[in-house]
């Protein structure tokens, strides 16, 4: 077991942290899964408004591989397809039944599966969807086989839930989800965990090779953890990665033969009554998530946290792949002359204010980002938090002017956008840089794949 310990990075505390007490909601009004939460998909349809569907019933495929399937986590109506412009799909709407039918699938140990079993059965289960490769972060190729699977247990990022807490009930079914995916790769499983948890209970899970690290955010960031593990120098390396909650959902598949859904979600930030963590099933009405639990109207709901998640409306529905919502104020005002005022109330890093003074306080921040975007200034404040051994703003130079050699050998390998997301906050350029990646990612794809 090796402990890596990070030097660079940093913490942003915010007030809002999700309570350790657990609040079950029962059904919401309806639930979605919205095409857009995966990378580089086109969805295909399979079924069709007012079709009934049960839990694992297949609503879409990828256009381009059909074996990539997305199903339902609930049982009931398929409502609505809604579409936006172009008549894009944006999302499968499904109102619940109370009683929940579900598509069966083979139960059993691992040792009653072949490998080419576990990979159909994931296959056809819509799970593989949860799996994403390395580089690009898209949808992991189930033809191939990795160099190593990455699980990141802890999430370093503000306010982010705490899987130790919320996957405390469910090691068994995530010991079992790793038992299954050690029997798909030739290389390792590797847990990585927190090690500044006490009692962790990832630390004694069997068949995986446990890594443990340290240090301040993007320390849980998985992408960071592959690269002082087992680091991507070239576009034929292979690495998998999936989400703690995903596991516990593989390992549930095999134990009881049938999907379930079911997950605890924090919801945090300033602007809840209640920060708490919530028993929903994935893809939730955010409505009936946050039904009587916010401060005022003028606010911005994000699915994930404040780094990268996104923006969504209190109709609308988590994200299927996330485990968190946050609720800040919207930073919709101008403040005049707000630069030459000492700032002993804001948050900052540079010492351009005097909030730098206040290193342990929790912040309330809003959206605004005061200013405009401005040229790259080379302050070196982005290398101070930036832990890959990488050049992160001549690798932004490199996407921005779309010169892929020059980002091959910077390292586009290693990174998606959320490793950028710290950067951006503390960054004086005030530009997009999750923004700038994903447009890199997408070229990459187009001419390497």
């Amino acid at each position: 077991m090796s402990i890596i310990k990070l030097k660079k990075g940093l913490d942003i505390k915010l007030n809002g942290e999700a309570q350790e007490k657990v609040t079950e909601l029962g059904f919401a009004q309806f639930y979605a899964v919205k095409p857009a939460d995966f990378k580089n998909v086109i969805p295909k349809i399979v079924a069709k408004a007012q079709d009934k569907v049960k839990v694992g019933s297949i609503l879409f495929q990828d256009k381009y591989n059909s074996q990539i399937v997305f199903t339902s986590p609930v049982s009931g109506t398929l409502t609505e397809i809604k579409r936006g412009e172009r008549r894009k799909i944006l999302e499968f709407i499904i109102k619940p039944d109370q009683n929940f039918e579900y598509v069966q699938f083979k139960s059993g140990s691992v040792n009653d599966f072949s490998k080419d079993e576990i990979i159909q059965q994931i296959l056809n289960s819509g799970l593989w969807t949860k799996i994403i490769k390395r580089p690009f972060g898209t949808i992991a190729k189930p033809n191939q086989t990795p160099d190593a699977i990455h699980i990141s247990t802890f999430d370093s990022a503000p306010l982010a839930p705490n899987y130790n807490f919320t996957l405390k009930d469910n090691i068994d079914e995530f010991q079992n989800g790793v038992d299954f995916l050690s029997k798909i790769s030739d290389g390792k499983v590797h847990v990585n965990i927190d090690n500044t948890i006490t009692n962790n209970i990832f630390a004694n899970v069997s068949n995986a090779t446990v890594n443990k690290f340290e240090g301040k955010h993007p320390a849980g960031n998985v992408g960071v953890q592959i690269h002082h593990t087992t680091p991507i120098v070239s576009k034929d390396d292979l690495v998998w990665t999936i989400n703690p909650q995903d596991v516990v959902f593989i390992g549930r598949l095999f134990k009881n033969g049938t999907l379930d859904f079911t997950k605890t979600v924090a919801v945090t930030g300033h602007e809840v009554n209640n920060p708490q963590y919530v028993k929903i099933i994935a893809g939730a009405k955010v409505s009936c998530i946050l039904k009587d639990n916010l401060k005022s109207d003028n606010i911005r709901i994000i699915s994930g946290n404040v780094l990268t998640g996104k923006t969504i409306d209190l109709d609308g529905f988590i994200g299927i792949n996330e485990n968190h919502i946050t609720v800040i104020t919207e930073g919709n005002y101008y403040e005049m002359f707000g630069w030459a005022k000492p700032g002993f109330n804001k948050f900052s890093v540079s010492r351009a204010f005097f909030g730098w003074l206040n290193s342990n306080k929790k912040w309330e921040l809003d959206t605004n980002t005061h200013g405009g975007v401005r040229s790259f200034v080379l302050t070196g404040q982005i290398d101070k938090v930036f832990p890959m051994d990488i050049m992160p703003i001549q690798l932004l130079k490199a996407c921005a002017t779309d010169d892929i050699d020059l980002m091959e050998k910077l390292g586009i390998y290693e990174v998606l956008e959320e490793d950028f997301a710290l950067c951006e906050v503390i960054s004086e350029t005030k530009m997009d840089f999750q923004d700038i990646i994903e447009k890199a990612i997408a070229l990459m794809i187009a001419e390497t794949e």
